[in-house]
């Protein structure tokens, strides 16, 4: 069946495609039948498996089909000796497949994820966020301490330091609520109950439970399993 590309999530490899029947169908990395660019707007083809797409292909992804009086050495490539051919790997395993190292997942929160409160983040996409905002933290303090040292403000209102931290804080609050959602989504909770935060006292320690449950190894509604988690 055809169709096209809705959404596509390439850090957590989840989308939508709505089929030439009108209906939508939802996909992961591993339903791309080969490595190529799939967007929003891209024209596909796939196999509907009740709710879900497989076998998807991009149809600009198509090469044309060698004429029938070709002769064999043009349709068909031969390889040179005996020499065989490298495995092509796709899906979860495919080479263009994210990071999945800490500095990746800070990096990404900062700029693809900014605003993404869709799809998942493991413990160590959150745990890995966490570790170098805080070393960007300090950073941001010295660097406030200095200047604050140069101009002679230490002894006073220390306005530098103020000024760098609450921009930072303020600068890093978006990417950190869309990680606290995702982390939610996760572990199959809406992520909705990030609003806990505003309870009184406890607030911040049922968000630190939330963020140190185990991920769900299956899919759930908000993707499938996070790259580089066991299913």
């Amino acid at each position: 069946m055809r169709g096209e590309v809705l959404h596509y999530d390439e850090d957590h490899g989840f989308g939508f495609i709505t089929g030439a029947d009108g209906n939508r169908y939802t996909f992961a990395r591993e339903d791309l039948r080969r490595e190529a660019t799939i967007g929003r707007g891209a024209a596909i083809e796939f196999q509907p498996a009740g709710g879900r797409a497989r076998e998807i292909f991009s149809i600009c992804a198509q090469t044309a089909s060698p004429p029938a009086d070709a002769p064999a050495a043009i349709a068909a490539p031969t390889q040179t000796g005996n020499a065989p051919v490298a495995p092509q790997h796709f899906g979860r395993f495919a080479e263009n497949a994210p990071a999945t190292d800490l500095w990746s997942y800070f990096r990404r929160g900062l700029t693809e994820n900014y605003f993404n409160f869709a799809g998942r983040a493991r413990r160590k996409e959150y745990w890995g966020y966490c570790l170098f905002w805080a070393i960007a933290l300090i950073v941001v303090v010295g660097v406030g301490l200095f200047i604050d040292d140069a101009m002679g403000d230490l002894d006073e209102l220390p306005a530098a330091t103020v000024g760098l931290c609450g921009a930072f804080v303020l600068a890093t609050i978006p990417p950190w609520i869309g990680l606290n959602v995702r982390r939610l989504h996760d572990i199959g909770l809406t992520g909705w109950l990030f609003l806990a935060l505003l309870i009184p006292t406890i607030g911040w320690l049922i968000i630190l439970v939330f963020a140190l449950i185990p991920t769900q190894a299956r899919e759930n509604q908000w993707g499938p399993v996070p790259a580089g988690v066991r299913a």
